[in-house]
């Protein structure tokens, strides 16, 4: 049914679908409402601004105070306030606020393109575009300037996010979930890549871990803001452009083309106006994560649902983050500097943990998370037999065809990915030799190289891969979210927090235990700050999200601290390494599988039924609170395990469930899918790590985020890919 056009131009307007009557007086009474709603945070927000810059221009170095900054303001300069406010805090203050404010307009628009309050600025992979522009640029061609970062890092970052949209735009697409698992995925394999360049490169590690941090103190002058300000300028420009119609595309896709929009074309505008955006910010201070997500959130709590007062909170709330940090980055550890990255850390993640918290001021900031692409009409077609009954005595099973052959085909994969893991190496044995040392037949050689060498990291492979695999299927159902992940519960940062904990008190890596134990501990800190799980998980994922970013950037300084040879040795263990692993430390997570998998298997059964809201969970008999709880120990436990196996290894967990949902179909809950294809995962990504290079092993957490994310790609975007597969 076509509406009428003035009430497709309300709608557009407002989010407001309410079709109640009212008084035209009321009308406008309730729009002058709202807007003295919004101009009371509106005139606060901006204070806060002005003030912080007063005070970004008064607080550093060179012993210059108020006075002697009013000073030059006046025209009654001298070369030393020259120098100290002219060329240092003035460009170091205006690219704060610039910065600031570009970063929280990005993550806005992209949390409303995505439909998705997880999104963040470096969705489309611009920070990992730029991370991998400023490697690359130190190990192959020695930059060593704060210029030459610059240039590396806003070329990376571009070149990124155009892949992205390339990639999502294709085919037709163009959907909001093309555009985050693209971006996922990419920014994914881009991370690996400079890993892979980073764990054979020292120099190129030395240079890294201090750019990473993200500061502002290289800023002099406004030579690079300057080269940047059009590009800035562009990108506010195309945002405030594209508010109204991003505000018509919150009504769908049919309605917004009922008003008269186009919206993949909105969406592809919108992706330009974030990459200009955060390529910008990251070229000019380096990578300064969750300060988009808490720009967005902040600034929908605020606001409401009106998209152009989102955005222009969003940027004050950024520029107001980002300069108060800058100038507490000045003063708290004189005559040092501190990273702007962990003091954002530090301001943003109590706010954002407090809006959570918040029932009234939560539910204003969580919005629905992108879902799958817009339903096409399906044709109608006959009912088909598509499930076979197993009856043996008084027990009958139900067993769908599609998921039965999608498990058999990853059961071949598995056994043929140990079949070649005990082959590769160095050693000239055959194929039909190797599969005979697995079984203990043939040359005693033969069978003591394969089983007390080989074997042992085959069984650490496959234990972690299935524990990850598992644990990301748990988490993503929970959330409803493919984003979603152990590792937004703070299980790696966790982790990574208790082997840095190890290694200070004893000088040398911890036991195994030590990563489960610290992914525990920051789970239930995660639980208890969050209050509980709230509405799918996601006041538990957004308080993980919140404290991973504070730990994270912990980690980075910790890091930049230590020696060389330390730091590197740390650094490849939280990319994922199997490296020494054998039975001694697989056998206790086989154990743990042996009790976990079958309770998984029981609660995947509710877990279909969670797909529904929760009144209609609780009308089928399923306790949705109880299910989550369930489902979020479960997760956490068995990304703790794989942990301590093989260290933090990223993408398996989010790429396992995807990839067995499209083999086995979207009507269940691929448990056992997904424990297969993260069982083969690990273990061919850590056969390739170990054959690849010639006397030069990669971990396998590399090898993972940079094959991974073509497939994952592939699999997800591909129109016939799964017909393929």
């Amino acid at each position: 049914m076509l509406l009428p056009q003035a009430e497709r131009r309300n709608l557009a307007d407002s989010p407001d679908t309410s079709t109640d009557p009212q008084p035209p007086a009321q009308k406008r009474e309730l729009s002058t409402s709202g807007r003295g709603n919004l101009l009371i945070p509106t005139l606060a927000l901006s204070v806060v601004v002005l003030a912080l810059a007063a005070l970004s221009l008064s607080v550093g170095a060179g012993e210059v105070g108020a006075g002697g900054v009013l000073d030059y303001l006046m025209g009654r300069s001298t070369t030393r306030l020259d120098l100290v406010v002219g060329e240092l805090r003035m460009p170091r203050t205006a690219t704060a606020l610039l910065v600031g404010a570009a970063l929280g307009v990005a993550g806005c628009l992209l949390q409303a393109v995505t439909r998705n309050p997880l999104a963040e600025t470096g969705l489309l992979g611009v920070n990992a575009g730029a991370a991998l522009g400023v490697v690359t640029g130190i190990a192959f061609l020695g930059v060593e300037t704060s210029g030459g970062y610059l240039v590396w890092a806003f070329g990376g970052a571009i070149l990124a996010s155009g892949l992205v949209l390339l990639i999502s735009g294709s085919k037709g697409g163009g959907s909001p979930m093309r555009l985050v698992l693209a971006g996922s995925a990419l920014g994914a394999t881009f991370g690996g890549l400079t890993s892979l360049i980073i764990v054979n490169s020292a120099t190129a590690y030395d240079g890294f871990r201090f750019w990473v941090l993200g500061s502002l103190a290289g800023v002099e002058g406004f030579d690079a803001l300057g080269g940047l300000l059009p590009v800035l300028g562009a990108g506010f420009l195309v945002a405030l452009l594209v508010a109204r119609p991003l505000s018509a595309l919150a009504l769908g896709d049919d309605l917004a083309r009922g008003l008269g929009h186009r919206p993949g074309l909105i969406r592809v505008t919108v992706a330009l106006a974030v990459t200009l955006l955060t390529a910008s910010a990251v070229a000019l201070v380096g990578p300064i994560s969750f300060l988009g997500l808490l720009a967005g959130f902040l600034a929908r709590t605020l606001a409401g649902p009106r998209l152009g007062a989102q955005i222009a909170l969003a940027g004050l709330v950024g520029a107001a983050v980002l300069t108060g940090a800058d100038v507490l980055a000045r003063v708290v550890s004189r005559p040092f500097e501190a990273p702007v990255a962990v003091i954002v850390a530090l301001i943003g993640a109590p706010v954002l943990i407090a809006i959570v918290r918040s029932r009234r001021l939560g539910a204003l900031g969580m919005t629905e998370p992108a879902t799958a692409e817009a339903p096409r009409r399906a044709p109608v077609a006959k009912p088909r037999r598509d499930h076979l009954v197993v009856r043996r005595g008084p027990v009958s099973v139900l067993l769908a065809y599609r998921p039965a052959l999608a498990a058999c085909l990853l059961a071949g994969v598995v056994l043929a990915a140990v079949v070649f893991a005990a082959y590769a190496g160095q050693s000239d044995m055959g194929v039909e030799r190797t599969f005979r040392a697995i079984f203990g037949q043939g040359d005693r050689f033969d069978v003591l190289l394969v089983q007390k060498f080989r074997l042992g990291r085959i069984v650490a492979a496959l234990t972690a891969g299935a524990a990850l695999g598992l644990a990301g299927c748990l988490t993503q159902t929970l959330a409803r979210n493919r984003l979603a992940t152990p590792e937004l519960l703070g299980v790696n940062d966790g982790a990574t927090a208790a082997v840095l904990v190890s290694v200070s008190v004893t000088g040398a890596f911890g036991a195994w235990w030590a990563g489960p134990v610290g992914a525990l501990v920051a789970v239930v800190v995660v639980t208890a700050v969050s209050g509980g799980l709230g509405q799918r998980g996601y006041r538990v994922l957004v308080v993980g999200l919140a404290m991973s970013a504070l730990a994270s950037a912990a980690t980075q300084v910790v890091l930049s601290r230590r020696s060389l040879n330390s730091s590197s040795a740390l650094y490849t263990w939280t990319s994922g390494s199997l490296n020494g692993r054998s039975y001694d430390v697989a056998t206790p997570v086989l154990i743990g599988l042996a009790v976990l998998v079958p309770i998984a298997l029981i609660v995947a059964r509710h877990l279909n039924v969670l797909r529904f809201d929760d009144s209609t969970a609780a009308s089928l008999g399923v306790a949705p609170a109880r299910i989550r709880a369930i489902c979020l120990l479960l997760a956490v436990a068995l990304a703790g395990l794989a942990v301590g196996i093989c260290g933090p290894v990223g993408f398996v967990a989010l790429a396992s469930p995807v990839i067995a949902s499209r083999l086995a179909g979207p009507l269940r809950v691929p448990v056992f899918g997904s424990v297969l294809v993260g069982a083969a995962l690990i273990l061919l990504a850590d056969t390739l790590g170990r054959t690849v290079f010639d006397g030069v092993e990669v971990p396998v957490g590399v090898v993972t985020t940079v094959l991974g994310g073509p497939f994952l790609l592939w699999v997800l975007l591909g129109k016939s890919a799964a017909t393929r597969v």
